[in-house]
């Protein structure tokens, strides 16, 4: 069953739409766009609506420099564009532009349970031993990306293994919700898991995430590196003396060799297989000559169409302005209906 037929048949009476969502800070990598980015677009042919959201409230968790934040979440949306997400095909804004992400959120807040909001991983990982010291806003997070997806009776949710906890919290929420009132009002969202680099490794160390917080720039890709820049961290990226083996299974104990293998399934619309089998018995001095072609090739474009688009913030801002309309005339009634059901006296 697919993803699609999966999410319908858990929510019968409510038409399928995806969102999802990136926080804009900065410095767009591979994982990026073979996680999220190249997926999104993808979806776009599947005759589902497609909402995309730059979750700049979720960015302030931590303190925010104003003007890099607004730099950032521009540089974002052009990433979205150029990887190929069509403003006039998908819903794409920021979310401090639509109010009701904030307002939902304090209505599931008075839902959650603050050991749902304890137990989630990434507060342990970000707060750390220092928690008393972290923002409220931090521990929230679950329960305003919870109200993103609600917000839109989105039925599924394109994420990275790393985010499924906070879709199944998600579910969660929306479940207790409808118990509390007795009313099926919210959706059970699915998680969409898919595609052979769903986590995306650092080029330097096959054992730890790509992250842009690495202090090695050689261990990502940048969506802004240049095609030199590309070719030279792919033919310096760790591997090990063996050749490729002829079964995927071999790969378990060669996490940097896995990781390459990985990229390159990704990058080709392939299986991790069906590289293996291609590469079996060559070394990677053959195989990352290929990979390099192959990103360049994907990627070179993306950067070249980023740059144009930040060279007009103007048009940027206007996209994103657009999206938020579109997005708000989907949330309002959502968010109405919401506080009819929670009991809110409001003006007609």
């Amino acid at each position: 069953m697919t993803a699609a037929a999966h999410a319908a048949a858990a929510n019968p009476g409510f038409s399928p739409r995806i969102f999802s969502g990136i926080q804009p800070s900065g410095g767009l990598h591979l994982g990026n766009y073979l996680g999220a980015l190249k997926r999104f677009a993808e979806k776009q042919d599947e005759g589902i609506e497609t909402v995309y959201c730059l979750v700049d409230l979720h960015a302030i968790t931590v303190w925010q420099d104003p003007t890099r934040l607004r730099q950032q979440t521009r540089e974002a949306a052009a990433g979205f564009i150029a990887a190929g997400i069509d403003p006039a095909r998908s819903i794409l804004f920021n979310q401090s532009q639509v109010s009701a992400h904030a307002e939902l959120a304090w209505v599931l807040n008075c839902v959650a349970r603050m050991g749902w909001m304890s137990r989630m991983t990434q507060w342990k990982d970000k707060a750390g031993k220092n928690a008393e010291a972290a923002s409220l806003g931090l521990f929230a997070y679950p329960s305003l990306m919870a109200a993103d997806i609600l917000l839109y009776h989105a039925t599924m949710v394109p994420v990275g293994d790393d985010q499924k906890q906070h879709v199944e919290l998600t579910r969660d929420i929306a479940a207790k919700f409808n118990h509390d009132y007795g009313v099926p009002f919210f959706p059970a969202p699915e998680p969409v898991i898919e595609g052979a680099a769903t986590r995306v490794m650092s080029l330097r160390d096959g054992t730890k995430k790509m992250s842009k917080s690495d202090p090695s720039d050689a261990s990502r890709i940048n969506l802004t590196d240049s095609p030199d820049a590309i070719a030279s961290k792919i033919r310096k990226a760790k591997t090990d003396a063996e050749p490729m083996p002829d079964h995927v299974a071999a790969l378990k104990d060669r996490p940097e060799a896995k990781n390459l293998v990985n990229i390159y399934a990704a990058l080709a619309g392939q299986t991790a297989a069906e590289v293996v089998h291609r590469y079996a018995g060559k070394g990677f001095g053959e195989f990352k000559p290929a990979l390099v072609d192959l990103a360049v090739a994907t990627l070179g474009p993306i950067s070249a169409e980023m740059t144009r688009l930040m060279a007009d913030p103007a048009e940027i801002d206007r996209i994103l302005g657009a999206g938020a309309e579109r997005a708000d005339a989907i949330a309002a009634p959502i968010l109405a209906k919401t506080l009819d059901i929670v009991g809110m006296v409001r003006s007609r």
